[in-house]
């Protein structure tokens, strides 16, 4: 099975918790696509109804054109229920998160809810974090002596581009990323680089307890931590 089937599939699966009159997260990425086909079919077919907090600029929209009644996490302040993919997931249900460039708001709205689901394909699945780069949002007012902080833990910070520019986020900061290669200790790194004058978020997710819903071969688990 493809990895975009095995997307639909944890998509299709994390809509199921959805329920009529809820406030909902939902997150940012080529997971998260499939997520909101499967609620867009709901909405369609069961008129179910629930109001939806967007982790970027680019899921607002998407949503919105598809009839979502999106509020923001000011209104609200508090969600049910908040649903994203991941970059990495290891055993302990510690997490990598930033590829698409919204860790801070999909922090801020994993933390506001209930109940934090994640969603991945087999191939996001590590024995210990760190092969994927891990995403740092900056700020852009000396974001290189703020690589240069980061680059004395060790590693080598590659600021993310988009085309020739740097890459803004929907916050108006850069995110550098850099490749730890091996985190054994997600709490640690992520208190180390947090600290560091500059750094806005880090992209390691280690606080929650999440569900995560993993596609694999045709199949579809769960595990709570």
């Amino acid at each position: 099975m493809d990895v975009n089937a095995e997307k639909r599939q944890a998509g299709d699966k994390a809509a199921e918790y959805v329920q009529s009159g809820m406030t909902i997260g939902i997150g940012t990425g080529s997971t998260v696509y499939w997520l909101i086909q499967a609620l867009a079919r709901r909405i369609a077919q069961e008129n179910l109804g629930f109001r939806a907090v967007a982790t970027s600029e680019k899921t607002a929209h998407l949503i919105r054109g598809l009839g979502f009644d999106v509020v923001s996490l000011d209104q609200v302040k508090h969600l049910d229920l908040a649903i994203d993919g991941a970059d990495e997931v290891d055993p302990r249900g510690h997490l990598i998160k930033g590829g698409g460039g919204a860790l801070v708001r999909e922090r801020l709205v994993a933390r506001a809810a209930e109940r934090f689901i994640v969603m991945v394909d087999e191939s996001k699945q590590v024995q210990v974090l760190g092969k994927f780069p891990l995403p740092i949002e900056v700020v852009p007012f000396g974001w290189q002596t703020t690589s240069d902080r980061i680059r004395d833990l060790g590693v080598d910070p590659v600021l993310r581009l988009e085309g020739q520019e740097a890459f803004v986020s929907d916050n108006g900061n850069y995110i550098v990323d850099a490749k730890f290669k091996a985190i054994p200790d997600p709490d640690r790194l992520y208190r180390s680089v947090k600290l560091l004058a500059g750094v806005v978020d880090v992209g390691i997710f280690a606080e929650f307890k999440p569900l995560i819903i993993i596609a694999k071969d045709g199949e579809v688990k769960e595990q709570q931590w």
